[in-house]
């Protein structure tokens, strides 16, 4: 291997979704959804408007399972080496960027940390209101939470969902002078208007506004700083799914596009007749080929093959003897 020598390596980006906050490997089809908007998200706010990355040297596919994968093949940046790599990571997860400061600044992240303060107060007031979905909610934020803080970077003093309830409750309320604490927060960003909790809150605008490429340690970064790595190929079958990694153009990544990839149709390739199968998970929701079952632990149900292989391949399920 040392007399080989090293060329290059493709930039690339994997996004897989059993890493998003909040977001269940169990319902499948739910979570391929939320990931390919991550994907879109990570192209036309990041890669494309921020680092100025072309079109014409980028892949997109479907990584055949729970994710998708962004190709860069662009002569100039295929001698980037992982320090190189590891600041882009860096900068697309929000790592060392003080967005107390950028608020005001014309940049990118100055738009999505205005853009994440109102949605992460939307959260909040869902929260404090005890509207329908305050657990779900409460239950995302935590997950954002438990994301952020495998960051060396963050220290965070309180990070339990107590403290979330409590950041919501200070966000709905004035302060002690009668002050509006969400007015004067965005007249001055540096003001500590929720306290020790101020820390907690930006966290979370942090996380709404950010991609989540992987955290520390784990695979997800590695695919994009390890200038080594082999990637799954097109037209290959995944081993924990059956379904194919799948080329598509870059307008069909849009989830709103009227034409939207859809990886449970399109990327399955057993098209055989019907198979019986006895469910071995509970709590599961899988759809493929249109097709589309919630099963209950040991029931046996007969599915298309399609469904048969996604679901034995996952675990979910055996054919019955």
């Amino acid at each position: 291997m040392v007399e080989k020598g090293w060329l290059g390596a493709d930039l690339i980006f994997d996004l897989d979704g059993d890493h998003l906050p909040g977001v269940s490997d169990n319902d499948f089809p739910s979570m391929i959804e939320v990931i390919q908007g991550q994907a879109w998200r990570l192209w036309n706010e990041f890669l494309e408007p921020e680092f100025g990355f072309k079109q014409k040297y980028a892949q997109f596919t479907f990584s055949g399972h729970r994710g998708f994968h962004i190709h860069l093949r662009d002569p100039s940046l295929l001698q980037l080496d992982s320090n190189a790599r590891r600041e882009i990571v860096n900068y697309i997860r929000g790592e060392g960027i003080d967005i107390q400061s950028t608020i005001n600044a014309d940049s990118g992240w100055g738009k999505r940390a205005i853009d994440g303060i109102d949605s992460t107060l939307g959260q909040l007031s869902q929260i404090s209101s005890g509207m329908e979905g305050k657990t779900r909610t409460l239950s995302q934020l935590h997950e954002i939470i438990k994301t952020r803080t495998k960051s060396p970077n963050v220290n965070l003093k309180s990070s339990s969902k107590a403290s979330i309830e409590e950041l919501a409750r200070l966000a709905d309320v004035r302060d002690d002078f009668g002050l509006d604490r969400i007015s004067r927060l965005k007249d001055d960003p540096s003001l500590e208007v929720f306290g020790k909790l101020t820390p907690l809150f930006w966290e979370l605008v942090k996380g709404d506004s950010s991609v989540v490429i992987g955290t520390a340690g784990e695979t997800d970064e590695v695919v994009t700083v390890d200038t080594k790595r082999v990637i799954r190929w097109v037209g290959s079958l995944h081993g924990k799914s059956g379904l194919k990694v799948t080329e598509l153009p870059l307008n069909r990544l849009d989830p709103d596009s009227s034409n939207c990839f859809d990886p449970l149709k399109e990327a399955v390739v057993f098209t055989g007749g019907s198979v019986k199968v006895r469910i071995l998970a509970d709590d599961i929701c899988a759809s493929i080929s249109g097709e589309q079952i919630e099963p209950s632990i040991g029931e046996e149900i007969l599915v298309k093959e399609s469904m048969a292989m996604f679901l034995c391949l996952k675990g979910w399920a055996e054919i019955c003897k």
